[in-house]
């Protein structure tokens, strides 16, 4: 029989699990109901990946050294099992709120030599799916014509690392198209895309953003790690990979745009005719004609996220950063940004 002292002892331990099984319990269904709630099945989900909280209630899984939401990472999946390139297609890599919309319109505003008529009544996400997202994401669309196998070149985009990206396009050595941007620029864009979610009731502090961008706990990040493998792999193979800053697109878009045309095979002649179409380009894809269209300021949402189609024109600015990050953020975000940086030869985004 046990004695009084022992039995307290017992009673003790048994509490202690009692409330350790409650606690776990009640943060597994939480995670479920969270995938439910952002209209995403729990199927897939892997209860030994690495897990850490992220905005609101939502949370970020790592899988191959990139943190993800989790319908991205199903997305992801499906694509390393689904996507079969060809070697005429054209990826566009980015890290998120890095100039990946602009991209999509001089992508293919260059490959198609398009005057802007299909930008007019076309949103650029539309022209230019991306991977894990619109074409193999739980909410995944019909784009019919990337079933094809033309000869024209398919335009594809993603913000998948390079880690990752590789195993799906490899096999067909498909040009690489690699925008980045400004760390603190990116951080300040992301932040305020986040704060237009309707998915999270709660705004986010701008806070606890940058902490987890300093940490690298962000949606496809971290983005050191990001733009580090694009970069290196850009120097090793460079016709393969071209790697641009946004900063560059502004300072200079038209030499930029004539830059990409020739990348991709479909060089600017330098006649009148073709400094023309170089000119309507530049000017069909600028921020304030592409903000201005009606399909660019709906407030319909996207088939694809609980965002408005208008969320993603916001300023298009080199700098914003300085109106809203303080002098220890900027101080931190830069210490960090040496840091990463200094070794690659990148030396890039320090103010």
């Amino acid at each position: 029989m046990l004695s009084r002292q022992e039995t307290r002892k017992l009673l003790s331990r048994a509490k202690t699990l009692d409330c350790f099984l409650q606690r776990h319990i009640l943060v597994s269904v939480s995670v479920r109901v969270v995938l439910m709630e952002n209209g995403d099945s729990d199927e897939g989900y892997d209860s030994s990946l690495p897990v850490e909280k992220w905005c609101g209630d939502d949370r970020l899984y790592q899988w191959k050294g990139c943190w993800f939401r989790h319908q991205y990472l199903l997305g992801t999946r499906q694509v390393l099992d689904k996507f079969k390139p060809l070697p005429s297609d054209v990826i566009l890599a980015s890290f998120p709120k890095t100039g990946t919309t602009w991209l999509k319109s001089l992508l293919y505003s260059i490959i198609n030599r398009s005057s802007g008529a299909c930008l007019r009544s076309n949103h650029p996400h539309l022209l230019v799916p991306t991977l894990e997202v619109q074409l193999y994401g739980p909410r995944q669309q019909s784009f019919s014509n990337f079933a094809s196998t033309g000869s024209s070149s398919r335009i594809l985009a993603t913000h998948l690392p390079r880690q990752i990206l590789v195993d799906a396009v490899e096999p067909a050595d498909c040009r690489v198209v690699y925008v980045t941007r400004n760390p603190k620029d990116t951080l300040t864009s992301f932040w305020q895309f986040v704060l237009k979610s309707s998915s999270y009731e709660e705004p986010w502090p701008l806070e606890m953003a940058v902490e987890k961008f300093c940490n690298g706990v962000v949606p496809f990040g971290p983005y050191y790690d990001h733009v580090l493998g694009f970069w290196k792999e850009s120097l090793e193979r460079p016709e393969k990979v071209f790697f641009i800053t946004f900063e560059e697109l502004k300072d200079d878009t038209k030499t930029q745009v004539k830059r990409l045309a020739e990348f991709l095979g479909c060089p600017f002649n330098g006649d009148g005719g073709e400094e023309e179409v170089v000119d309507e380009i530049v000017m069909s894809c600028s921020f304030e004609k592409l903000s201005s269209h009606e399909v660019n300021k709906s407030s319909e949402h996207s088939p694809w996220m609980r965002l408005p189609m208008s969320s993603f024109f916001r300023k298009g600015e080199v700098g914003d950063h300085r109106n809203y990050l303080n002098n220890e953020m900027v101080e931190r975000i830069d210490a960090i940004t040496v840091e990463k940086f200094h070794e690659s030869g990148l030396m890039y985004g320090v103010n």
